[in-house]
C-alpha cells in the first residue's frame, strides 16, 4: 500500500501546476492532502475520479483557509470527518479513513506565526495526543500522515541555530513531537534514512528550495505494530506544485 502525503498550498493551484498527471505518474494506492484552501464545490473533483480516485474532504469553516482531503484508489469502510473536538475541527485539520488492514488519516497542525497561533498550536498538539491515544485502542494500525509544522531534530532543519527560538522549531515543540513518537509512532523516512539534507518544506524566500536550506515539517508517522510493514519510505522532491514536497510510505501486508 503506496500512501502519500502532500501539503499542497492550495489545490486548485496545484491543480493548475500539473497535480493529475503527477498524480497519475505516482500512482499512489492512497494520498493526505492537507492545505486545501477550497471546498469540494470549488475544485474540479471529477479529474480525480477519472484518474481512478475517490475523494473525501473536510474544508475548514473560512473560506480559502486550511482544509484537509483523502484520495483513494479503494473505497474505504469509513471516514470520518474532523476529531469531534470544536476547537480542532473548525479548521478542517483532520480526516481519516479506515481499511481492512490500516486506516490512515490526513492531519495539518496548525503553524505558531504569532503569539496567539502559537498558543493554539500547542493547544491543538495536546489534544491530537489525547485523541490519539483513545483513538489507539480501538485502531491499532494506524497511519498519520501530514504537516506536522514542526522539525524534530537539529538534522531536520537547515540553520538549527538560527532557527532555535522560530515556531517549527521551539524546544516545547521538538519536545511533543518526540513524546508523540514515543507515545508509540514511527518516523517512518527517518527509520529508514538517517541522511542530513532531506526537507519537504522551503520559504519562496531567497531561493530557499534552489540551494536546499529546507525544514522537514512533514512527516508519515506510523503506529508501532506496523513497524514490521514499513518497506520504503521517501521524500519525492521533483513534485513542484507547492512550497512543500510530498513524501511516501510503502507498507507490505
Amino acid at each position: 500500500m503506496k500512501i502519500i502525503s502532500y501539503n499542497v498550498n492550495g489545490i486548485r493551484a496545484a491543480l493548475r501546476k500539473g497535480f493529475i498527471d503527477w498524480l497519475k505518474s505516482a500512482d499512489p494506492d492512497v494520498v493526505l492532502i492537507q492545505e486545501t484552501k477550497a471546498t469540494p464545490d470549488q475544485v474540479e473533483t471529477h479529474l480525480f475520479e477519472e484518474a481512478g480516485y475517490h475523494h473525501y474532504w473536510f474544508s475548514a469553516q473560512k473560506k480559502g483557509y486550511s482544509g484537509v482531503a483523502i484520495l483513494s484508489k479503494k473505497e474505504p469502510k469509513h471516514v470520518e470527518y474532523g476529531t469531534g473536538i470544536e476547537s480542532m475541527d473548525f479548521e478542517g485539520r483532520n480526516i481519516r479513513a479506515d481499511f481492512d488492514q490500516v486506516s490512515v488519516m490526513s492531519m495539518y497542525l496548525p503553524s505558531g506565526t504569532n503569539i496567539a497561533r502559537l498558543e493554539h498550536k500547542l493547544e491543538y498538539m495536546d489534544l491530537l495526543q489525547s485523541y490519539v491515544d483513545g483513538l489507539k485502542k480501538d485502531i491499532p494500525n494506524l497511519v498519520i500522515g501530514g504537516d506536522y509544522n514542526i522539525c524534530h531534530e537539529a538534522i531536520d532543519i537547515h540553520d538549527p541555530i538560527r532557527n532555535k527560538n522560530v515556531s517549527g522549531f521551539l524546544p516545547v515543540e521538538r519536545e511533543w513531537i518526540g513524546n508523540f513518537m514515543r507515545s508509540g509512532f514511527i518516523d517512518s523516512f527517518r527509520h529508514l534514512n538517517k541522511e542530513p539534507d532531506n526537507y519537504t518544506w522551503w520559504s519562496y524566500r531567497a531561493n530557499a528550495r534552489a540551494n536546499n536550506k529546507g525544514w522537514r515539517i512533514d512527516y508519515n508517522m506510523v503506529s508501532a505494530p506496523l513497524e514490521a510493514n514499513i518497506e520504503r519510505a521517501i521524500i519525492l522532491k521533483e513534485a513542484m506544485h507547492s512550497d512543500h514536497c510530498p513524501h511516501m510510505v510503502q507498507l507490505k501486508f
